[in-house]
């Protein structure tokens, strides 16, 4: 045997190779002959191949990217074949209830009472506004009241007649007004009026005077504690008899009032009288004779305001 020269490299004795020789015809399995070349545990072992994946789930949930997004919503179950876009299927009748023949007659009930109850309050409203006409109880208005003026009775104290007695007037579509002044005189020697008398008269033509005329003239007294109010009958619809007195013993000093406040309808009216004792005038007469004058002249008065 030969010795090796030293700069030769040994060879390996039993070195597989690691592909057939060209020309052989037995075809090698590529894993097996991996595998015998390199065995289990020895670097450079390849492991076997990783079965293929099976098809992707078409209703798997896609995960979005970075995890930004909310989860696509899952497919329902069954969808209606002919709905569009944003129907909601109604859910089934519930199982013993009316269903809907039933709330459709509740429904139509409803109804007609709430139309029976608008169309009587159309009439009720119609039958309001056929009560709010004005009630002028036949009375007109006078350019000068004091034509029409009465005071017959009152002259039977003051017998001088008034020859230029004051009288003013207002007309307006929501109010005639018509006003008269008259001094009384005892006699033609005296300059100055022993007593005045006023008479007044308001149609009300827009609204109706009824609350403001009683609790003006049945509280009339809360002015002063002097007034004192009656209520009297005969009147029209109501009327109020306020009476003042303030004079002394001596009858020198301080006033007397009468004034009688009559509400027909939507017409209101006051007659008044009024007189100041004075250390050079003459006694004013009793309220008590003064209350029966105007009672008499205020029904003669009324009576001309509604004839002419």
């Amino acid at each position: 045997m030969k010795d090796r020269p030293d700069d030769v490299p040994a060879q390996a004795a039993h070195q597989p190779q690691a592909t057939p020789p060209a020309g052989s015809g037995n075809h090698a399995d590529p894993t097996l002959t991996a595998m015998q070349a390199a065995p289990a545990g020895q670097p450079g072992a390849q492991q076997p191949a990783a079965p293929p994946r099976p098809a992707a789930d078409p209703y798997a949930t896609v995960q979005q990217p970075g995890g930004y997004g909310p989860p696509p919503p899952s497919i329902p179950a069954q969808q209606h074949p002919y709905a569009q876009p944003g129907y909601i299927q109604p859910p089934p009748p519930r199982a013993g209830g009316k269903g809907t023949a039933g709330h459709a007659v509740a429904w139509a009930a409803v109804g007609a009472l709430i139309a029976s109850a608008l169309w009587a309050g159309g009439v009720l409203l119609l039958d309001l506004g056929d009560g709010d006409k004005a009630d002028l109880a036949g009375y007109r208005a006078k350019s000068n009241l004091c034509s029409a003026v009465d005071y017959s009775s009152v002259r039977t104290e003051y017998t001088e007649e008034d020859s230029a007695p004051t009288h003013n007037s207002l007309e307006h579509d929501a109010l005639d007004q018509s006003y008269c002044s008259i001094s009384l005189k005892k006699s033609s020697a005296s300059s100055y009026s022993d007593a005045y008398l006023s008479v007044q008269m308001d149609l009300h033509k827009e609204t109706d005077p009824a609350a403001e005329f009683t609790a003006l003239w049945s509280e009339y007294d809360q002015r002063y504690d002097d007034y004192e109010v009656d209520e009297v009958n005969g009147f029209g619809d109501e009327a109020y008899l306020v009476t003042q007195d303030t004079t002394s013993g001596s009858g020198t000093s301080g006033s007397k009032s009468v004034i009688l406040a009559v509400r027909d309808g939507w017409m209101t009216y006051q007659m008044s009288w009024s007189a100041y004792a004075s250390s050079y005038g003459s006694t004013p007469a009793d309220v008590t004779d003064v209350s029966g004058w105007l009672k008499t002249d205020t029904k003669s008065t009324l009576e001309n305001l509604r004839s002419d």
